[in-house]
């Protein structure tokens, strides 16, 4: 028993531990399920161990003409961080544009996000008119559950609009 619990402890640290990311992952238009972007620069993958078998770290849905894409990263457990791009108006491949006052997660216009947190959030940061931002659909198969592209945007802070982020290179 106490050989077993041993194992289950040196499994779960190895799963929880930091893995730093040396390159974003490629773009693809084959459902290769990737993701990555930079945010201040710093590389940033979703990665780590949700805890739930059917919590994925990536998740793509479209709900009638509105595209959610939302990516976790539990790999500096207990904080975790988060990034969410939710598309009003999608109807196909083109360019979306994130760019007006809204809130999270129920704001009736397009937006980026992203959180930090530990069960609670420590920052969370979300386009608006002054910090901007786009996505560029180049591919979305319904039938095959694929939607591929780039985006990039700045974002505020929600208790400091004068802190801001800069996502760039971000794909998938």
């Amino acid at each position: 028993m106490k050989n077993i619990l041993v194992v289950l402890v040196c499994l779960l640290f190895l799963v929880s531990c930091k893995k730093k990311v040396k390159e974003l992952p490629p773009a693809t238009q084959n459902g290769a399920n990737t993701f990555g972007l930079k945010v201040n620069g710093e590389m940033w993958t979703p990665q780590g161990f949700a805890g739930l078998p059917d919590n994925d770290l990536l998740k793509a849905r479209l709900l009638g003409n509105v595209l959610i894409v939302t990516a976790q990263n539990f790999s500096a457990s207990p904080t975790e961080t988060e990034f969410e791009l939710k598309l009003f108006g999608v109807t196909g491949p083109g360019s979306y544009l994130m760019n007006m006052n809204t809130s999270y997660p129920n704001g009736p216009a397009s937006y980026g996000y992203h959180v930090k947190r530990r069960l609670t959030p420590l920052d969370e940061w979300i386009t608006s008119a002054a910090q901007t931002g786009s996505v560029t659909i180049t591919k979305l198969d319904t039938t095959a559950h694929i939607v591929s592209g780039t985006f990039q945007f700045n974002a505020q802070n929600l208790s400091d609009a004068s802190k801001t982020i800069s996502v760039t290179e971000g794909g998938g």
